[in-house]
């Protein structure tokens, strides 16, 4: 698949096209060039990191939603055995943004719940670019009574902008829908646990998004609005989106300092979006230890402790 770079990307683009040409042309004219192409190799390594360490807030957010970032759907067959995917919401339609189901993970039954944004074009609309009805939160809080009727603990995966803000959403109670998952969250029996793997975006991350941890991949963000939402509002300028991500803080860095996530999912060096099986062994392993973590915490105990989570967030001293 051609890879996709966004315009401050373009110098590794640019670097990786000159050891990829190397490459052939050693092997073409039967000449050993492998010193040249390790040296350029490291010095594309040494831009890699210098370009994402000084990545500003804005393009973060940009990464976030990179065309090429793994979906959903794309970490499910690498992290999860035997999916089944489960649809409807038993009132009105079955939302196709968001998809959940029943799965192994290791030696346990699972229920996962996740944003689909899409890939392609046709995707993309099918899925309404990840952007949910109310009808897809009710799919999910319906997985979510399922999996506390037969013990499951639940994963939830978010990437989406927000919840679709159309007249047909509001007219089927879009409101209400994120809200009653949120109260139902909070008070769920069995161990939630939420992972942002791309745009966490206002209250339709929020819907799938309260647990007993949450986790965000290194590269996510996870703010109240889009940079570029903020700017049209703020200054009635899209153009503005970099200053509204400075003030909005969405990165991981910002939230873990506002204690606001409880973990961090590290990413290969050049993201997930360039190695989608290494990405999602990284996230495998944290998730991992930290459903043994739950698991361990009497059911009693961890609502206290989810309670208490949820109370805590937000926090702040009057100057």
């Amino acid at each position: 698949m051609a890879r996709s770079y966004l315009e401050f990307e373009r110098p590794i683009a640019e670097m990786s096209a000159k050891i990829d040409e190397l490459s052939r042309m050693g092997s073409d004219a039967d000449v050993d060039i492998a010193e040249e192409v390790e040296r350029l190799s490291k010095k594309r390594d040494q831009l890699i990191e210098k370009t994402y360490g000084q990545a500003t807030r804005g393009q973060m957010a940009q990464l976030s939603r990179h065309p090429d970032r793994p979906n959903f759907l794309d970490y499910v067959p690498l992290i999860f055995d035997d999916f089944k995917e489960l649809h409807g919401d038993r009132a009105f339609a079955d939302d196709a943004a968001i998809v959940g189901g029943i799965a192994r993970f290791g030696s346990r039954s699972v229920m996962i719940v996740g944003h689909q944004k899409g890939r392609d074009t046709r995707e993309k609309i099918r899925r309404n670019f990840g952007m949910a009805r109310p009808e897809g939160y009710r799919k999910a809080l319906r997985l979510f009574h399922l999996a506390e009727r037969f013990d499951m603990p639940v994963m939830t995966f978010i990437d989406t902008a927000g919840a679709w803000p159309g007249i047909d959403a509001e007219e089927r109670g879009q409101s209400e829908a994120i809200a009653r998952n949120l109260m139902e969250l909070a008070v769920l029996k069995v161990p939630v646990i939420c992972t942002v793997i791309g745009e966490g975006g206002s209250g339709g991350a929020l819907a799938i998004g309260v647990g007993d941890r949450l986790y965000m991949q290194q590269l996510s963000t996870y703010s109240v609005i889009s940079p570029e939402g903020c700017a049209a509002i703020l200054w009635r300028d899209r153009a503005f989106a970099d200053k509204a991500a400075e003030s909005l803080k969405p990165t991981v860095t910002d939230l873990q300092e506002l204690g606001l996530i409880d973990g961090v999912i590290p990413e290969p060096k050049e993201g997930a979006h360039r190695n989608l099986e290494e990405a999602a062994s990284m996230m495998s392993e944290v998730l991992d230890n930290a459903l043994n973590e739950v698991l361990a915490i009497p059911v009693e105990k961890l609502l206290e402790q989810r309670e208490q989570r949820l109370r805590q967030l937000g926090e702040f001293a009057e100057v």
